[in-house]
């Protein structure tokens, strides 16, 4: 595994930053509904019994002697923030350089009996320690004179009809979504792990899915999923590891290169499929646990990576879904092997797949091959990779896999290829995950 370690060797073995894998965060389950005790100790600053971890670094961070990035990122591997002292009290850390900054939440009333706890400046940042004897399910955000916001490094966060908010400790009885900040492997940009994890204690089912920033956002910029939504509307509980996208997202989620009329896009799904596998994988299972049932799912460029990576990793996942997936990839301007041809080449998997599309084939009714190359990518009236799923999943169920049983196809005539419309079909796929016996 490869994490966002900044800080200098020196820096570490003085501080003892801690284990990135260890998520112990150290809640307190008594009942949240007392918030009286409930206070600003930002100005006490008693550092007298040298603590380690992430209170040591920040501690040192708040007297000058660590560099706000460095502590920021270190913390976020660590049991993240707002970060428990030994005390009992809770630090909070902004990352601003100036203005005036306070901090309100449910142990606050919200600034509406009590007031909002003043933050104090530090180089490039601000901070607040407070006392909060109930800390599990307490919200929070940070605010000033222009309005309140979440804490762009807590752990732990929900969305509710304002938009995100944080939480001190996560709640022990409901979704919640935990932040990995600058998760680092196989030489790939740096990216942000969102993961839901249902209520109570696993181990739980495992999704992979691509397009993290899509998933879960209400403000997402091009729309979400509502997959939390989704999950909880299924009555089962499953872990779903959302796996934020890059800039480089046209090169890491296909397989081979291909040109689609505006040049030619270079293809690092290999280094993409190991990071999903040998760095993303074993750090969940370290940190949450699996039950032994594992899927990994997305949709156009997402849909096509994942039947790569279960191509890559044969016998590693239970299940493999692609809505809309761009299969045919590699035929579109050059004449590279499709994802249909990996998968003919292979031998029969214990796995189940499931591929839908909206769309159609056009006016004519019919999926034709121009180019006759023997793949449908160029069929003039086919939207939403409808010809080309529709010509992988016949050839699945031609090579051994078994309609309804571990080969499911969807279709929705006319749907377009966007979030919104794999929001309303993604319910089915994950039912369809969660219903594998993987004892079978």
């Amino acid at each position: 595994m490869r994490f966002r370690w900044i800080l200098t060797v020196a820096a570490l073995n003085a501080c003892d930053g801690g284990d990135p894998a260890d998520t112990d965060e150290g809640s307190d389950t008594t009942d949240t509904a007392d918030t009286s005790d409930t206070s600003d100790t930002s100005d006490t600053n008693d550092t007298s019994d040298n603590p380690t971890g992430d209170e040591g670094l920040v501690r040192d961070l708040i007297e000058g002697n660590q560099d706000v990035d460095a502590v920021l990122a270190n913390v976020s591997w660590s049991d993240g923030f707002p970060v428990a002292t030994e005390s009992g009290t809770y630090i909070f850390v902004l990352q601003e350089s100036e203005g005036e900054f306070s901090l309100h939440g449910d142990f606050t009333n919200w600034a509406g009996e009590d007031q909002p706890i003043p933050m104090t400046q530090g180089d490039g940042f601000f901070w607040a320690e407070v006392e909060i004897s109930n800390p599990e399910g307490q919200r929070y955000k940070f605010m000033n004179d222009g309005g309140d916001w979440a804490d762009d490094w807590s752990r732990s966060f929900t969305y509710d009809q304002y938009g995100e908010i944080s939480f001190v400790r996560p709640p022990s009885d409901q979704y919640r979504l935990d932040r990995w900040v600058g998760m680092i492997g196989e030489g790939l940009q740096e990216r942000d792990l969102q993961v839901l994890v249902p209520p109570g204690e696993g181990p739980w089912p495992v999704l992979y899915m691509h397009d993290g920033q899509n998933l879960f956002d209400p403000e997402a910029a091009f729309g979400r999923w509502d997959i939390q939504g989704a999950v909880e509307a299924g009555g089962e509980e499953v872990l779903v590891v959302g796996i934020n996208n890059t800039s480089d997202r046209m090169s890491e989620y296909v397989h081979v290169p291909d040109n689609l009329g505006d040049g030619t896009y270079a293809s690092v799904g290999a280094d993409y499929a190991a990071l999903v596998q040998e760095d993303i994988r074993p750090f969940i299972e370290d940190t949450y646990g699996t039950n032994g049932l594992n899927g990994v799912m997305g949709s156009s460029l997402g849909g096509l990576i994942s039947l790569y990576i279960a191509h890559q990793y044969p016998g590693e996942f239970d299940f493999v879904g692609s809505l809309s997936g761009t299969l045919g990839w590699g035929r579109f301007g050059l004449s590279n092997p499709t994802v249909q041809e990996l998968w003919e080449d292979d031998d029969f998997q214990d796995i189940v797949i499931y591929a839908d599309s909206g769309g159609g084939p056009g006016g004519d009714n019919e999926c034709t091959d121009p180019d006759e190359d023997g793949f449908t990518e160029d069929d003039p009236d086919s939207s939403d990779n409808y010809c080309e799923t529709r010509q992988f999943v016949d050839s699945m169920a031609e090579n051994g896999y078994t309609w309804d049983q571990n080969l499911f196809h969807w279709w929705v005539p006319d749907a377009p290829h966007n979030e919104g419309a794999w929001a309303e079909r993604v319910d089915d796929a994950i039912a369809i995950f969660l219903a594998i016996d993987d004892e079978s």
